[in-house]
């Protein structure tokens, strides 16, 4: 968090207001090692350089500007990472001056000559600082030989909590309507404390995650594009959606239309927000989480609501471009129909010409030169008669095909033997035909082994098949139940796709 980024990837013209008096922040430090420091700001899941002071001395850091800094939380970092400390400025401190007289613990002394809701802050960030090094300390003394010693420490470590919790909660009280107040806020956990008794006697957690959802953003102004310049405003998102929110594509759409309805169209916030779950959820590894990547093409890329997030235009397009191919693939989506030649048949397709023509104009006259015999050559996927179909697009030559068909092999011959009704597409990618056969025959492959012997379907395209292997996991009616999985993980999915469906008759 504390890497030192130079902000390039967004473009706001709005990102730093125009004030005729700037700011001037003035730093007096007790023998200050370095020569130069730097005037770092918190921006989401960034740290980003402001400003750099070159020439410090005697210990003197001063950082000016003409234009008006913006609300947030500011840092104080030396080039070698000796002096670190954090402050706020908001509309009242923009000239602010501070100093300590230490020498090496700079935070405890730390002290703002004109402002005294910057002195508080720095209180607050001592006490803290202070409960933590105090459990630490008694964390490494103590001996944790018996079960007492155990209770004895999560003892201390519930107090220190609490003496933190309140001691924010109070800072919060006393500070509300401030920035800062508004930081720490943000900070603060929002726990249910009565907790209320559940019919089987234990505490309700139903409840509790209830309240603990309902209220998590109490008090949180996403239209104060302040509020995403601290460093608890990332850690605060990530954990509602990684843990507070329903794991399924659908309600995390539904929170992040919560979540952008709350901010100022075309903010900071908003802009940051919205790329932020764009690109999370483009590169997500859940499965059907893609779901979500085009919901956010559709709700705000297609309609206008992104425009001004990228600098180049063209990230747009291909946002939009990707989850359109996306689509189709979705979990629940129909699967597009595939017409695939039989391996066997390698050799009547090399004799039409398939294989030698040079050029796609060539190729289109060699197919419909043979369109009535390679329509009837056709193995359809639609026409796959199974519970289950498993469809594998892969290379002979791929490594990690190599690895995977195997283990594939070994869980299809499983599911046969618990009498699962599955069967596999077989799609080679290249065509090889005499490398094709061989493997088949040398590892005994009893699938239905298919080739787009008629360059008929662009399986790369409607299957976005970027990299070899990838499986996908068809029901009776040809429906995508899963996609993009590990070979090893057949069985187990193929087993809990069949208690789904039967427990839905």
């Amino acid at each position: 968090m504390k890497k030192l980024l130079v902000a390039t990837v967004f473009c706001f013209s709005s990102l730093f207001a125009v004030a005729q008096s700037g700011y001037e922040i003035t730093i007096n430090l007790k023998n200050a090692p370095d020569s130069i420091a730097y005037l770092t700001f918190y921006q989401f899941d960034k740290t980003l350089i402001k400003d750099t002071c070159t020439g410090i001395k005697n210990g003197k850091i001063v950082f000016k500007g003409k234009k008006k800094l913006d609300k947030g939380i500011y840092s104080l970092v030396s080039q070698g990472k000796s002096i670190y400390f954090d402050f706020f400025i908001d509309d009242n401190t923009q000239k602010l001056e501070l100093k300590t007289e230490a020498s090496q613990n700079i935070g405890k002394e730390l002290t703002a000559l004109n402002s005294p809701l910057e002195n508080e802050f720095f209180s607050y960030v001592q006490y803290i600082n202070e409960q933590n090094k105090g459990f630490q300390a008694y964390k490494q003394t103590a001996k944790l030989a018996t079960i007492k010693d155990t209770l004895e420490l999560n003892k201390k470590a519930k107090d220190v909590e609490k003496n933190i919790n309140d001691f924010e909660e109070k800072f919060i009280a006393n500070h509300k309507g401030t920035y800062i107040g508004d930081v720490i806020n943000l900070k603060v956990e929002k726990l249910l404390k009565d907790i209320p008794k559940a019919s089987n006697g234990r505490p309700d957690s139903i409840q509790v995650y209830n309240y603990y959802k309902k209220h998590y953003w109490d008090n949180v102004d996403f239209k104060d594009d302040g509020t995403i310049r601290n460093p608890f405003f990332n850690n605060k998102i990530k954990k509602y959606f990684e843990s507070v929110v329903v794991t399924h594509p659908d309600s995390v759409a539904v929170e992040i239309d919560r979540i952008l309805d709350k901010t100022q169209p075309g903010s900071l916030n908003y802009k940051l927000l919205l790329a932020h779950f764009t690109y999370a959820y483009e590169t997500s590894k859940i499965m059907g989480f893609d779901k979500v990547f085009v919901h956010m093409s559709d709700n705000y890329f297609k309609t206008g609501k992104a425009d001004g997030i990228y600098e180049d235009n063209d990230v747009v397009k291909k946002i939009m471009k990707r989850a359109d191919k996306l689509k189709p693939l979705l979990i629940g989506a129909p699967a597009q129909d595939l017409f695939m030649i039989k391996a066997e048949d390698f050799e009547k397709m090399k004799t039409m010409g398939f294989e030698t023509a040079k050029n796609s104009e060539e190729m289109t006259n060699v197919f419909y030169k043979n369109v009535d015999q390679v329509t009837k050559m056709f193995v359809k996927l639609s026409d796959v008669k199974a519970e289950y179909t498993v469809i594998i697009f892969w290379d002979v030559d791929c490594s990690h095909c190599q690895k995977e068909v195997p283990i594939l092999l070994e869980q299809y011959n499983e599911l046969l033997k618990e009498k699962k009704d599955v069967k596999v597409y077989s799609v080679y990618m290249q065509h090889e035909g005499d490398k094709y056969l061989k493997y088949i025959a040398e590892h005994k492959l009893p699938w239905i082994n298919v080739y787009d012997g008629a360059h008929y379907n662009n399986a790369v395209e409607k299957y976005d098949v970027y990299s070899t292997p990838v499986i996908y996991i068809l029901d009776r009616n040809k429906v995508i139940k899963a996609k993009r999985i590990d070979a090893s993980q057949l069985k187990t999915l193929i087993n809990a796709l069949d208690k789904e469906s039967k427990r839905g008759k």
